[in-house]
C-alpha cells in the first residue's frame, strides 16, 4: 500500500496504538506486576509532552531516514481541529508526528525499524 495516499492523521491514529502497545509490552516484560505501576511508567512515554521530546531527539540527532523525516513533517503539519486541554498545539503536533511515523512504519511492515526506534526511545532519559 502506498502510504502517501493515507491521511497523516490516520497514520497517527494507527501509530498511537502501535507505539503504546510496544511501550506497554516493554514494561510488562520488566516484570512490573501492578497495574498502577505499569500505568505510571507507561504514561511517562505516551503523554504528548514526552512524545514531542522523543521525536525532537530523533530529529536533532539525525536518527531518522529521509522517508521517515518526510512522514514526520506530514504528521507535524497536519491540520488538527482540537487538542488536549493540558497540551499546547505545538507539542501536540510533534507528538502526532511521532505517532504518524510509527503508523507509517507499521503499514510498511518494517518491524525491525519500529523496534530500533523503540529501543532508542526507551534508552533515552530526556
Amino acid at each position: 500500500m502506498n502510504t502517501d495516499q493515507i491521511n497523516s492523521l490516520v497514520l497517527a491514529y494507527l501509530g498511537d496504538s502501535v507505539y503504546e502497545l510496544l511501550i506497554r509490552k516493554y514494561f510488562i516484560m520488566q516484570k512490573i506486576n501492578k497495574v498502577n505501576n505499569l500505568q505510571n511508567n507507561v504514561t511517562k512515554y505516551v503523554q504528548a509532552k514526552s512524545q514531542a521530546k522523543f521525536i525532537n531527539y530523533l530529529l536533532e540527532n539525525n536518527l531518522l531516514k529521509d522517508d521517515e523525516i518526510e512522514v514526520v513533517k506530514r504528521g507535524r503539519n497536519a491540520k488538527v481541529f482540537s487538542h488536549p486541554k493540558n497540551t499546547d498545539i505545538l507539542t501536540y503536533k510533534y507528538a502526532t508526528s511521532l505517532e504518524c511515523l510509527f503508523g507509517y512504519l507499521y503499514i510498511k511492515e518494517d518491524k525491525n525499524r519500529i523496534n530500533e526506534l523503540i529501543k532508542i526511545i526507551l534508552g533515552e532519559t530526556i
